[in-house]
């Protein structure tokens, strides 16, 4: 339970697309690229949350198929409750990557530059958050 707590909002992968590229398009992606733990070999995130755009069939039944439960609400469903206290992380984990000034904003034109920066932001990132803590 604890190593799960550890991981929840700790960004393990990011893609970086063009504005007009759908996000449906990303989720298998995001996890096949998730790095493989050397604690844990061959792990994969336990759960894949997204809202409402990221709903398909096919991808639900892919991520299963990588052991991953998609935590999506439904396209037509009223929305649940609960989801609420989950899209939290997510948007706490933008806020520490806005923590970085230079990703704040993206002044880089070219994508390699700003994937460099969000790469060296995500793993401080990691790096504070796996840190085991000292004993006196």
């Amino acid at each position: 339970m604890e190593r799960g707590r550890r991981l929840v909002g700790t960004p393990l992968k990011v893609i970086t697309t063009a504005a007009n590229v759908n996000d449906v398009t990303q989720p298998l992606a995001l996890i096949d690229g998730v790095p493989v733990v050397a604690k844990w070999p061959g792990r994969r995130p336990d759960s894949l949350l997204g809202d409402k755009s990221y709903d398909s069939n096919p991808h639900h039944e892919e991520l299963r198929k990588r052991r991953t439960l998609p935590v999506i609400s439904r396209k037509g469903a009223p929305n649940s409750k609960g989801l609420g206290k989950l899209r939290y992380v997510v948007e706490q984990t933008f806020a520490l990557l806005h923590q970085f000034k230079r990703l704040a904003v993206r002044w880089e034109r070219r994508t390699e530059l700003h994937d460099a920066f969000v790469s060296l932001a995500c793993g401080r990132i990691c790096r504070r958050r796996l840190r085991k803590p000292t004993n006196g």
